[in-house]
This record gives C-alpha cells, sequence and structure tokens, in this order.
C-alpha cells in the first residue's frame, strides 16, 4: 500500500523563529511558505534528500492541531506514507480495523489529496495518506 515516505510534518508555534532554527542548526536554507487560511495555518516546506519536510504553525485556535501543540508542545506531528490510489487506500485500512479521520481526501499541498488515519489505531502516530495528481 505505502509506496514511500512523502513527508515529515512537525508542529511549531513560530514559523520565522522554526525555520531560522532549521537554518541555523542544520543548514536548511530554501523553504516554500504557504499560507492555508482555510486551515488556519501555515506551513514550511523544504526537501531534504527526496523527502519534504513541513513546518506548520497554527495562524489561531481554530487550527486542527493547535490542541496538541498547546499540551505536547512543538514537535513531530505526523509522519506521510505516498499512496497510488487514496480511496482504496482508504477502504483497505477501514476494512483492516483502522480509524479514519477523513474518510474522504481532501486538497493538499502540491496537488496532493491527503487523508488522516487516527493515532489511536495506529499505535499513537498520527499518519496521513498522500496521493500525487
Amino acid at each position: 500500500m505505502f509506496t514511500t515516505v512523502d513527508h515529515i510534518g512537525f508542529a511549531v508555534r513560530d514559523i520565522e523563529d522554526a525555520i531560522g532554527f532549521y537554518s541555523q542548526a542544520f543548514g536548511v536554507s530554501e523553504w516554500e511558505r504557504i499560507a492555508m487560511p482555510e486551515r488556519y495555518m501555515v506551513v514550511a516546506a523544504t526537501r531534504v534528500g527526496g523527502m519534504l519536510l513541513e513546518l506548520i504553525a497554527p495562524t489561531s485556535e481554530d487550527a486542527a492541531f493547535a490542541k496538541y501543540l498547546r499540551e505536547r508542545g512543538p514537535g513531530m506531528h505526523h509522519v506521510a506514507y505516498r499512496v497510488d490510489d487514496i480511496v482504496a487506500a482508504l477502504a483497505e485500512v477501514k476494512a483492516r480495523g483502522v480509524q479514519l479521520i477523513d474518510e474522504t481526501p481532501r486538497p493538499g499541498l502540491h496537488n496532493t489529496l491527503v487523508a488522516f488515519l487516527h493515532p489511536k489505531s495506529c499505535q499513537g502516530v498520527l499518519i496521513e495518506l498522500v496521493q500525487h495528481q
């Protein structure tokens, strides 16, 4: 089902501070900033090898992960795996007893479809499925 790790998402409080840290500590200097007002967040993305690294910061308490950030603090938020057919993958994991957060895929970054699986049924890890179009 999984074809590769697509990206890793990190929840951060301040996007500019996080970019500054990754740039200074690890020499990551090229960032794409993506405002997502409909999801109350801003994303900074960069490629590390063939994988995307996402820093995600809420712009409002209405962001889906604002409570997570408030309770747990900044850190790794999710791991995203690429799939060829996200609708089929969702049906397959649901049939295997995995609890879905998203019953149907939604638009993601860079012309993708995404859906999240509940961490309570994934060994405590928030998993995102990603289909590139």
